[in-house]
């Protein structure tokens, strides 16, 4: 059946994938975004698609409509973005999901917040499984995006403990693919760019800190399996590939894909770097029978890809190197 969805930050990175799939599933997309961090490229393929409609707001602002679902993605997920207007940044988490939800809850539409693996923060237990609540600084400059991510989290489940609003929550751990931006400062997309330059790779602290790398296709594919799971599934769901590898082996794998060793420079880590990151994504598999396909050498082949069409990039920006 042919559903009316709204995707915020449906032009972005993540949000674009989802619309895409959407679109390809027979649904009609609302795609709202307010180009903070999305871009009008990453959505140009759907641009002219009949049953794909652009909604140009900001998702911190009331917005009346009819939908079935709502996948809430709009926020600035990269500590370049959300480091720059940290005000902004916690209105977007707060506010934008307590519209969403209102909308959700006056319409009787399902709607799936789009979480992430920061409400963890530095984790003292590994890997990470959904009932452990995380090591996170309340007063860091992360913490706009963290804790502003814990907040929308407590609104979705009072909103489904009060009104008992249908709602999903996803948290996603560290993703990469085609579209990511070059100057955000995520880990993947700085090596792959410095790699492309022939510049030496920025590697902050030992390199010996760790995270998990999902490619793009595999989580969105999380998000609307869990999307369409029964109501008593409603999360937190990890979703993210469990394969763990240090910034010292991301280097390496860059340097295999885009053909060539690389020389390595080593900064300070910045605060609040999480240690390690890993998801337990076992409630994934046995609820959902999702979990991941793709290998961190064909999605780092893929992403290279992108970004030698992408030539010349532009400069970046200095960023984190575990995210």
């Amino acid at each position: 059946m042919q559903k009316r969805i709204l995707v915020s930050g449906g032009a972005g990175f993540i949000g674009s994938h989802l619309c895409e799939r959407l679109v390809s599933d027979g649904h009609r997309v609302l795609c709202l975004d307010n180009f903070f961090t999305g871009t009008r490229e990453n959505i140009a393929g759907l641009a002219r698609h009949p049953a794909f409609e652009l909604i140009e707001q900001d998702v911190a602002a009331p917005l009346s409509l009819e939908v079935d679902e709502i996948y809430n993605l709009a926020c600035p997920a990269s500590p370049v973005h959300y480091r720059r207007d940290p005000v902004q940044t916690t209105r977007t988490c707060v506010m934008g999901a307590l519209n969403m939800l209102d909308l959700a809850h006056a319409c009787g539409a399902k709607i799936l917040q789009a979480s992430t693996s920061e409400v963890y923060g530095d984790p003292q237990v590994h890997p990470q499984p959904e009932g452990y609540w995380g090591n996170v600084n309340p007063i860091g400059e992360r913490s706009c995006y963290n804790e502003g991510k814990r907040c929308a989290e407590t609104l979705f489940f009072d909103f489904w403990r009060q009104y008992g609003t249908q709602i999903k929550v996803a948290r996603i751990f560290n993703t990469y693919g085609p579209r990511m931006q070059d100057d955000d400062g995520r880990v993947v997309s700085n090596f792959i760019v410095q790699a492309l330059r022939g510049a030496p790779l920025t590697v902050y602290g030992d390199g010996r800190q760790t995270r998990s790398f999902c490619y793009v296709d595999d989580l969105v594919d999380g998000l609307v399996h869990l999307m369409d799971a029964g109501p008593e599934l409603v999360g937190p769901v990890n979703l993210g590939n469990p394969a763990e590898f240090t910034m010292l082996e991301l280097t390496g794998a860059v340097g295999e894909a885009v053909g060539g060793e690389c020389e390595l420079v080593f900064h300070p880590l910045p605060g609040d770097d999480p240690r390690q990151r890993q998801p337990d994504i076992a409630l994934a598999r046995a609820a959902l029978g999702w979990q991941p396909h793709t290998d961190l050498a064909c999605g780092l082949a893929r992403t290279v890809a992108y970004f030698r069409e992408r030539q010349p990039v532009t400069e970046l920006l200095d960023g984190d190197g575990g995210r």
